[in-house]
């Protein structure tokens, strides 16, 4: 690609310092804007709902980079985005290969079989919460740190077997590829470190087999099936521990500061006005967790109308953060948080084929985590109330980097 080609595009911040400012500005310019990623790499960056919506059921959409991105040999090495984009795993695949290898993962993720986690969920979330009721009167801590990250990693690490002294390694491994504004040296380090981090993994499930989801769903021997290839192991480990805990963490943390934030919200809740599952789904729509996941790539050209044509081959990035926002949905305070509002409608789960296997059990978390930590700590409070927390220094995920949190006032 020219420099002058990639100098007339807006360039994604890499990290994400304004997700939601940006993506309302590519709204406004059309159905599909061209971009400059880190790279760089030109991409079709979409951001209208019902563009997204339209693009993630269409057959002449992409995730396969091997067969539908031919501009992946131009990409540097050690590219910022090369973690997720490249990963051998279900996610990176495509039409029936793409659905073959999800109905051998999803029953795992089925509403009964994630509704029968919740006692262990709940279990998990009471010892946590009674740990922040235990902190001195008056004390702040990370709610990040001390509840959301804890609860949905040991919840992810139990279904998949991961050993204890692997999942905080394995944990800061995979949010270190997240971190979408890194040069490349430091990239390579990051992916040889999350290799190295699941390889252990794999070697230790393989020399200690058990009943959970890695020996029952990834190393089990089936009948006229080939053993799943080690890249492809590894890559599908990242990604279901990844998504498994990201996705659950951001929506706790994010709906914690909006409750605290809008004590109404809250006192709604309390008096049985609006339920818990409408504080999630607004949440989901207002500060949806994943807003950039690269990268998908055009089978055939796509007219979009507005004079927009994706070419063939053509990279395009979704939005799914951007889609709850949009005013041609949502045409009433669409950047509020109201969990009153009568339509709470997102893409913050993704939609069609690709859509997040785990969405309910982040749903489970999420529910939990709020109503055991309001009930136990009625006197909840933000440390800094009228300031935004920080974010996570992402273009690819969306949520505050930590939250301080007064479990008991004095």
């Amino acid at each position: 690609m020219s420099s002058s080609s990639v100098s007339k595009c807006p360039i994604l911040d890499p990290t994400g310092s304004d997700l939601h400012g940006e993506a309302a500005a590519l709204r406004a310019r059309g159905p599909a804007v061209r971009v400059e990623l880190p790279g760089p790499v030109l991409a079709w960056s979409v951001t209208r709902h019902s563009v997204i919506q339209a693009l993630l059921t269409d057959p002449r959409v992409s995730r396969d980079f091997r067969r539908h991105w031919p501009g992946r040999s131009e990409v540097p090495e050690g590219w910022v985005l090369a973690g997720i984009a490249f990963q051998e795993s279900f996610f990176n695949s495509y039409g029936a290969e793409h659905h073959k290898a999800r109905g051998r993962l999803a029953p795992a993720f089925s509403p009964r079989r994630v509704e029968r986690l919740r006692p262990q969920v709940q279990a998990t979330a009471d010892l946590l919460v009674d740990a922040l009721a235990a902190r001195p009167p008056g004390t702040s801590v990370d709610l990040r740190r001390e509840l959301s990250l804890p609860l949905t990693m040991t919840v992810i690490c139990d279904l998949f077997g991961v050993p204890d002294h692997l999942r905080a390694p394995i944990g800061s491994a995979i949010d270190g590829i997240l971190e979408s504004a890194l040069g490349p040296e430091e990239m390579v380090v990051r992916l040889t470190e999350l290799n190295d981090r699941l390889t252990q993994l794999l070697r230790y499930k393989q020399e200690h087999p058990a009943d959970d989801l890695t020996g029952d769903l990834l190393l089990a021997d089936r009948p006229g099936e080939e053993p799943m290839p080690e890249p492809e192991l590894l890559g599908t480990m990242s990604a279901m521990i990844g998504a498994g805990y990201e996705t659950s963490v951001n929506v706790i943390t994010s709906a914690v500061h909006a409750l605290l934030a809008h004590p109404e919200s809250l006192a709604a809740v309390r008096d049985k006005a609006i339920g818990w599952r409408d504080v999630i789904e607004e949440t989901l729509r207002v500060q949806a967790p994943v807003m950039h996941m690269p990268l998908r790539y055009a089978v055939a050209e796509i007219d979009l109308g507005e004079g927009v044509v994706i070419a063939e081959g053509d990279p395009i990035i979704i939005g799914f953060a951007a889609a709850g926002r949009d005013p041609a949905l949502h045409p009433d305070r669409p950047d509020e948080f109201d969990p009153t509002r009568a339509s709470k409608e997102h893409l913050a789960f993704g939609y069609g084929p690709h859509f997040c296997l785990g969405a309910h059990l982040a749903r489970l978390e999420t529910e939990i985590a709020l109503s055991t930590l309001f009930e136990r700590l009625p006197g909840l409070a933000l440390a800094r109330p009228g300031q935004e927390p920080a974010r996570l220094a992402s273009m690819m995920v969306n949520g505050p980097a930590a939250l301080e949190v007064v479990p008991t006032p004095v």
